[in-house]
């Protein structure tokens, strides 16, 4: 009888035992913070549909605009993309990146796009400081575009005659001629045919205007401006005509005096080049206003160059933020400058025989290696890369390369690719038949490459040619968007020192090399004037183009008394 008392409280003993265990245990783990990442924090999967690849998709810029919601990332917060326009257009840049993966739709990838064997997404491991110091875009100080016109501006007055306007050069060289041809139809009352564009230059392009850009657009927006048609009137071809050389770089005081004079004797005058017509300063507030309206919002790409842009965006965009590089090392512009770094003996001969038969290239005789210590030659592919290695950027960054055909083609290409591998271009982000409308247009094909350097996260040209300021310009007016111009004269000098062995430490050379671009990010600026010591027509060429930064002239602090 005692033992099974004893055995009796043994079991209540355990039994009791076991329940505080439970109890305890249960307390334990209810206290326990557990997190479980949400789905859409989840590397996912895509298949390539043309290579049997699966590559993670993480949304590197979710995660930093979550974890940063009062940095102020968001860089279309006042400014609408001038080429993307869909269903998303309300949200932020960064809101439409995080919206497209989480429903999973931007799946596209490159057709025949090669990638090294580890691809993922761009800096998934590097967090906020990184972010901050490789691509957020610099503090626009509250400027914002400012580009209507004062109230005392008027209606166009009747018009006096009719202007016809020959464009010149490559397609951002014809955009800075058009928007001066606007504002010089406003000038002297002239209608503005819709201007032809350039088809004797080096590039043979026969794309008309309405090829390019939205013709119906230009004429709208600027019919408050200026009257705009698309061809002389039937009968005009009895009025009298003329065909004048407008002196470059003129100002208000020339056209009022010289060229409106001349509507007593001419009915239609032809300019026979559009570049380089007006100068860049001095000119009445409403005029400068009127080029930048005509700029940024009159001369809108036609929609089958708006549509093709945007898919090469989007694609991009699918890898993560990404660098655009106008890499200027085509073969007119090697030949134009005389630069032949890094160029075989036959290379710089065939350069040589170029620029001597051209005709309007009047030097004929161009040291190469004075012209590179300047800082006068475009940077090499080699010397890009190690100029984007020094900044910090990661060897998987997906780098689209603006270009027209490089001189000594992938071979040319290998030493940057050797630095980074994922360098993609219109040909390896679409397909031959997507490009087809495209092809053997020059301009056309430049203009796809225009849009994908306005849109991107970093926009770098090798060389501040037409294209660097026109693009430029247009990423200062849209908020000043991260644009890093390079210190050609003193990358080249540092790089040359390791190259002969005089500088062995790299880091210390990459430190220098970061130094000497901390100011060079596309942060607001006045424009620069003249060159001290210089006179004349040389005096206004030495100014910094009015397309390359559009302040002040259109560009205004929103509330001044808050910003230091």
């Amino acid at each position: 009888m005692r033992r099974r008392r004893k055995a009796l409280v043994v079991l209540v003993i355990r039994r009791l035992l076991t329940c505080a265990i439970c109890i305890i245990a249960l307390l334990g783990f209810l206290t326990v913070h557990i997190y479980v990442a949400p789905l859409n924090r989840l590397p996912r999967l895509h298949l390539n549909k043309h290579t049997t690849r699966q590559r993670e998709h993480i949304n590197y810029e979710k995660s930093i605009t979550e974890q940063s919601s009062t940095r102020n990332l968001s860089r279309r917060e006042t400014i609408e993309s001038p080429f993307i326009s869909n269903p998303k257009e309300n949200l932020t840049h960064n809101q439409r990146l995080t919206s497209e993966h989480i429903n999973n739709t931007h799946e596209i990838s490159p057709p025949h796009f090669v990638t090294s064997p580890s691809f993922s997404k761009l800096n998934t491991t590097s967090g906020i400081q990184d972010y901050d110091k490789l691509w957020k875009h610099p503090p626009n100080r509250n400027f914002v575009p400012c580009v209507n016109p004062n109230p005392s501006y008027i209606s166009p007055l009747e018009s006096r005659g009719y202007l016809l306007v020959h464009t010149n050069g490559g397609l951002n060289q014809m955009r800075a001629g058009i928007c001066d041809m606007v504002a010089i139809a406003r000038i002297i009352n002239a209608t503005l045919v819709v201007p032809e564009l350039d088809k004797r230059s080096f590039w043979q392009d026969t794309s008309k205007f309405s090829d390019v850009f939205d013709e119906d657009h230009f004429i709208s927006t600027l019919s408050k401006d200026i009257r705009v048609i698309k061809k002389l009137p039937k009968g005009i071809d009895g009025l009298t005509k003329v065909v004048k050389h407008f002196k470059s770089y003129s100002g208000l005081r020339y056209y009022q005096n010289e060229i409106a004079t001349m509507w007593g004797e001419y009915k239609v005058i032809r300019a026979a080049k559009s570049d380089s017509r007006l100068v860049n300063n001095g000119l009445p507030p409403d005029i400068q206003k009127l080029r930048c309206r005509a700029c940024y919002e009159a001369l809108r790409f036609s929609t089958k160059i708006k549509s093709m842009g945007q898919i090469l965006v989007d694609r991009m965009r699918s890898y993560g933020l990404y660098i655009a590089l106008h890499l200027r090392y085509e073969k007119d512009m090697l030949a134009f400058s005389g630069c032949n770094h890094g160029l075989s003996a036959s290379e710089a001969a065939e350069l040589r025989k170029i620029r001597k038969n051209t005709a309007y290239w009047k030097v004929k005789d161009i040291d190469g290696k004075v012209q590179r210590l300047k800082g006068n030659c475009p940077l090499t592919p080699k010397e890009v890369g190690i100029l984007l290695a020094a900044l910090g950027y990661a060897p998987n960054t997906p780098i689209y390369i603006a270009a027209g055909e490089i001189y000594g083609g992938e071979s040319r290409l290998a030493s940057l690719g050797s630095r980074f591998s994922m360098l993609m271009s219109k040909e390896k982000l679409a397909t031959k038949e997507e490009l087809k409308p495209f092809m053997n247009h020059s301009t056309q094909m430049a203009a796809l490459d225009y849009i994908v350097s306005v849109e991107s996260d970093v926009f770098i040209p090798s060389y501040s040619g037409n294209m660097a300021r026109s693009v430029e310009g247009h990423r200062r007016f849209l908020g000043h968007r991260k644009t890093i111009s390079p210190d050609r004269r003193g990358l080249v000098r540092l790089i040359d020192r390791i190259g002969r062995g005089t500088e062995k430490d790299k880091m210390n050379v990459y430190e220098r090399i970061i130094e000497i671009h901390k100011t060079r990010q596309g942060s607001p600026r006045r424009r620069k004037g003249p060159a001290s010591g210089t006179k004349g027509l040389e005096r206004h060429r030495s100014e910094e183009s009015f397309y390359e930064n559009p302040l002040p002239d259109c560009l205004c602090q929103k509330d001044p008394s808050r910003v230091r």
